[in-house]
């Protein structure tokens, strides 16, 4: 939303925007009531806590493409039912006696209600969603598209969309991109999956992982039949030793920006892993999950460049635009590319075409390499909000890994130790965090604190707060 209206524990309220379209798209005689009830709906659930301020009316129905005075009524009559209270010249905001419904099923992220800074990474600013953009090429599409396309699709994709998207990896993040390889699919982990089952049906039952790592890789690859071997990091990236003794033939990467340690494989490293790849007729499956996104100098390209055939390449929108889209691609090897589009196939028979067809005009009208742009300033100056109060309220604080990415790793001395007890005490100070040790198969003994942080999701005057608070919650 436009606002940057908060409540006092610093949420705000585009968190509930998704839950308002459906209502902004109802018939016009049932708009008024669609958004009461929406709204509603999401002071019931939580999804709007009590003292969240609310966009102004000018604002919101800006944002939703109404008329002011339909979301003017709405907020008067939620303002007599009590889920609102307003002040003259003060806003809008969710009333203090309103009390969400206890969900039917737990939250896949759970945060405390007294969360006043959230930096577990994983998400991008939602607010920086180009609406305007995105529904200018909606109804472009929706104009444009013959009946037919709305048949099912080609479970590669439609080429109109692979074909785009072969040329903007090509020249973003030097993929060697073949239109005929590309598998349109709905994320990183539908891509996991995909290339975890045909590679069991080759007769595979392990894959190698990164360690630390992505938490979520042993569960998507146990769907598919495989085992994880983690794997430890060296300076320069996956260390060479361990990988070769492993015995794997396939291996998880994330090369040009490593989950979680920030760091970025070296040349040598990259050459070296390519090399063990050919010499165990093996595959490096790559997760560009944000490689797009480097601060201090240009990207570095993609590992499959160097390799195609013996690279799959896996990347979405989900850093860029949002997770909740559910579109990436998986670029793969000549020989695996028939078994992955089957299994496509079988999977989901295909993508949505609407949301391709819309994505290949986002892509031909450049409003992608904007949006790229317009999140790179954003991100960049958030990071280096995060290193500077990091150093102002944590002098002996060391952060590390390139700048690049949304999130970063703070390493603090033995003294804020240990590691979980420094969890729950900035816990209860209202801030979540994300320990290095999440992501790890092995403890390592350390006695200091490796945290996680994320900040692309946080404004900066939000990530000055949080390290203020996390450094009075330590001193009290």
């Amino acid at each position: 939303m436009t606002s940057s209206g908060t409540n006092a524990a610093g949420l705000t309220g585009s968190t509930a925007w998704e839950l308002l379209l459906p209502a902004a798209s109802a018939p016009a005689r049932a708009r008024g009531r669609a958004l009461q009830a929406a709204l509603r709906g999401a002071i019931r659930s939580g999804r709007l806590a009590p003292g969240t301020r609310l966009p102004s009316s000018r604002d919101l129905a800006t944002d939703l493409g109404v008329s002011r005075g339909l979301v003017t009524e709405a907020y008067e009559q939620l303002t007599a039912e009590g889920y609102l209270r307003s002040g003259r010249g003060a806003g809008t905001w969710v009333g203090d006696a309103v009390r969400a419904a206890r969900p039917g099923a737990r939250d896949l992220a759970p945060r405390s209600s007294g969360t006043r800074a959230d930096f577990v990474p994983g998400t991008p600013d939602l607010s920086l969603f180009p609406r305007a953009a995105w529904a200018t090429a909606q109804r472009a599409v929706l104009a444009g598209l013959a009946h037919h396309e709305l048949g099912y699709p080609d479970p590669r994709g439609l080429p109109r969309l692979r074909t785009a998207l072969a040329g903007l990896l090509a020249r973003r993040r030097g993929v060697v991109a073949d239109p005929e390889r590309i598998v349109v699919v709905s994320g990183v982990a539908q891509a996991s999956a995909l290339a975890g089952s045909v590679l069991h049906a080759r007769g595979l039952r392990s894959i190698g992982v990164e360690d630390p790592g992505s938490p979520q890789h042993d569960g998507l690859y146990a769907a598919a039949g495989l085992g994880t071997v983690p794997l430890p990091l060296d300076e320069d990236g996956l260390a060479l030793g361990p990988l070769r003794a492993s015995g794997v033939r396939a291996v998880v990467t994330t090369p040009a920006h490593q989950y979680p340690t920030g760091i970025a494989y070296s040349a040598r490293r990259r050459a070296e892993l390519l090399g063990w790849a050919r010499s165990v007729d093996g595959l490096v499956l790559e997760d560009d999950y944000d490689g797009d996104f480097r601060y201090d100098r240009a990207p570095v390209g993609a590992l499959q460049g160097l390799d195609p055939e013996r690279v799959a390449y896996m990347g979405s929108v989900s850093k860029s635009l949002a997770p909740g889209l559910r579109l990436g691609w998986l670029l793969v090897p000549a020989d695996l590319t028939e078994e992955i589009v089957e299994r496509k196939r079988t999977m989901d028979l295909g993508h949505p075409s609407l949301d391709q067809a819309l994505f290949a005009h986002f892509l031909e009208r450049g409003d992608y390499d904007r949006q790229l742009r317009r999140c790179q300033r954003a991100y960049r100056e958030r990071r280096d909000t995060l290193v500077a109060a990091l150093a102002g309220h944590f002098p002996e604080a060391r952060v590390s890994g390139i700048a690049a990415g949304l999130h970063a790793i703070a390493e603090l001395p033995e003294r804020y130790g240990p590691e979980e007890d420094f969890v729950k005490r900035v816990a209860a100070a209202g801030v979540a965090v994300r320990p290095l040790s999440d992501c790890t198969h092995a403890r390592t003994g350390d006695r200091g604190v490796r945290l996680v942080l994320g900040y692309a999701h946080l404004p900066p005057a939000r990530i000055r707060a949080g390290v203020r608070l996390m450094a009075e919650a330590l001193d009290g």
